[in-house]
């Protein structure tokens, strides 16, 4: 099967399961809005007065059954659309094609990205830049808990480098992807791609209310904590 194929949309079926987690999924994202609210005005705040631009970067996704969408996310860097990105690491490969490798080694991401702001900074660090996503949650994209969400590039080229997880990246797509998850709680950036792909697709055969109870509960220390959060 190619990359293509791989990422080609495809139908999942509902459950009871599904639909249950659908209606938690909605009260939470309400009931989350309404908490995180004067935070997400103060970053909103605050990003605005740092860069006089966008303060959400709506960043193309794989999402369940292969469906591309848009994920809301607080602009951390001065790259600020999928057409600044792809500029910069074009821009990147033909200027520095050894730092390109390293970033596609480091699951597509720079340990001391020279693109991130000072707000950006501070709100990676404690992952509230993926506060957005409860809009995400609303509009039926995303779920609180599930696998992550992966670049379609990044998907591809993982999928080329480790062919023998192409079935793992298949089971993951069968679910919405999460603000939260098994990897996030489980060191987020310092998971390399091998061992983030089993266990979003561990979570994917064996999801439950109960599981994802457990999640979210660990997700708070994982924000405090910072762990792998760059």
């Amino acid at each position: 099967m190619s990359n293509r194929k791989l990422l080609e949309p495809f139908t999942v079926n509902y459950t009871p399961y599904t639909i249950a987690k659908r209606l938690v999924d909605i009260i939470a994202a309400v009931v989350g809005i309404l908490v995180f609210g004067v935070p997400m005005l103060l970053i909103t705040g605050a990003s605005w007065l740092e860069s006089r631009r966008n303060v959400i970067f709506a960043q193309t996704r794989v999402g369940s059954g292969g469906k591309l969408f848009k994920m809301y996310k607080f602009a951390s860097m001065t790259t600020r659309t999928d057409e600044e990105e792809r500029e910069f690491l074009d821009r990147l490969g033909k200027e520095n094609p050894k730092l390109l490798a390293e970033y596609r080694a480091n699951n597509f991401k720079f340990k001391d990205d020279p693109r991130i702001t000072h707000v950006g900074r501070f709100i990676r660090r404690f992952s509230v830049d993926e506060l957005p996503q409860f809009l995400n949650v609303l509009e039926g994209d995303m779920s609180l808990v599930g696998p992550r969400a992966y670049k379609p590039d990044e998907l591809e080229h993982q999928v080329k480098s480790h062919p023998e997880l192409e079935s793992d990246v298949r089971t993951l797509l069968t679910v919405k992807p999460g603000v939260t998850g098994l990897w996030q709680v489980s060191g987020r950036s310092e998971v390399d791609f091998p061992q983030r792909v089993k266990m979003d697709a561990v979570y994917a055969r064996h999801q439950s209310l109960l599981e994802d109870l457990v999640i979210i509960f660990k997700t708070p220390l994982a924000m405090l904590g910072g762990k792998g959060a760059y």
